[in-house]
């Protein structure tokens, strides 16, 4: 009975520490699962934070772009030619709905058959006001364009008549006015396309000009060139069309002329440029006292003379023996007799020290031409 109890009792109790260590284990699964739900969660939050911040990023940055958008509208539509073209367009409808109104209480009371009269008169001005703009875009005939403006100047002048008419019934003011208001449109209109073809005359000065030069130094060219132009001709008829323009043949023809790719250069003129170079080195030498050339500036910034030998310019390097003469040449010819000096002059005495050695470049230099001269002669 007493070993049943005790392994009961060892039962029991590796049962509570399998219990213990299941409920552990499920405690830490559980921890584990709520620790990665709060990463997940954090993370949702970040990734709900940048994508705001980048939404936020994004509406600033077209905000930005509809204001500039704006503003470049507003700069192109508030220039010189729009604003003056807009405005034009602005008072020809306000003179249309000006002067209708009095044309069409005038025919009304006439008759109602004559309604559409007005209407009519005020189309057929526009009509012909753009019909001179229309002559002028495709450069009709002068008369033509004078034939449209009398037209248009004589159903607005007609349609000004009516209203000047109707208006003086009410005020003289009133008359005037409309009479103004009717004539106003086509005159404005006609005054803009007076502007616009100003402004395309001048472009087409400009255009004559630039083809008016091009044609003299073409004929120029032929006059000049005449051999190299015929060639370049060949050579454009040669290659198929529109592959080859005249420029690049000329280039082309020049080259197999002369054997240079620069139009204008021949053999004649490079051997003409080079002498001029040297023609000005050597003048340079000699003004200069020192070799100017590319040669003698190479030598100088390669063998630089040293400070010990630069010596007056006609000294040597061995000092002279003989005494100094007499300081006036006149003087000393009118001491000596015909048959010559009285006394006879001491002959010079070498001492030591009395010039100055060679310098070591020159040495080397001597020592180097002693090594190459028996290699010349056949010496080894």
């Amino acid at each position: 009975m007493s070993s049943w109890s005790e392994e009961r009792r060892r039962n029991q109790a590796a049962e509570a520490e399998q219990n213990r260590l299941n409920q552990d284990a499920a405690a830490e699964r559980r921890a584990k699962a709520r620790a990665l739900e709060d990463e997940r969660r954090r993370a949702n939050r970040q990734a709900d934070k940048a994508e705001a911040r980048a939404e936020a990023q994004q509406k600033r940055r077209d905000k930005r772009e509809c204001r500039r958008e704006r503003a470049q509208a507003w700069t192109k539509n508030t220039r010189p030619g729009v604003v003056y073209q807009r405005g034009t367009l602005a008072l020809v409808l306000a003179s249309v709905l000006a002067s209708l109104p009095a044309q069409i209480m005038h025919f009304a009371a006439l008759s109602l058959w004559l309604v559409t009269l007005p209407f009519a008169l005020e189309g057929a001005a526009w009509v012909m006001a753009a019909g001179v703009a229309y002559a002028d875009e495709k450069g009709l005939p002068a008369w033509v364009r004078w034939l449209l403006r009398g037209l248009c100047l004589t159903a607005a002048g007609y349609a000004g008549w009516i209203n000047y008419d109707y208006g003086m019934q009410t005020n003289p003011a009133v008359g005037y006015g409309l009479a103004a208001v009717s004539l106003l449109g086509p005159l404005v209109f006609e005054i803009r396309q007076w502007v616009t073809n100003l402004t395309v005359d001048a472009g087409e000065k400009k255009k004559q000009g630039e083809a008016k030069a091009r044609a003299k130094h073409e004929k120029q060219r032929r006059k000049d060139h005449k051999p190299v132009v015929q060639l370049a001709q060949r050579l454009v008829s040669a290659a198929p069309f529109g592959t080859l323009s005249l420029e690049d043949a000329f280039v082309a023809a020049w080259e197999i002329f002369y054997g240079t790719s620069t139009p204008g250069m021949t053999p004649a003129m490079h051997a003409q440029l080079l002498a001029s170079r040297q023609d000005l080195a050597a003048a340079m030498d000699e003004a200069n006292g020192s070799p100017v050339s590319t040669r003698g500036r190479l030598l100088q910034m390669l063998h630089p003379a040293p400070e010990t030998l630069s010596y007056a310019l006609g000294s040597s390097q061995v000092g002279t023996q003989v005494p100094p003469g007499p300081a006036r040449p006149s003087e000393a010819g009118l001491k000596t007799s015909p048959k010559g000096p009285r006394t006879k002059p001491v002959p010079p005495v070498r001492r030591k020290g009395d010039t100055p050695g060679f310098h070591p470049l020159a040495k080397a230099a001597a020592a180097d031409t002693a090594r190459k001269i028996p290699a010349v002669n056949g010496h080894h």
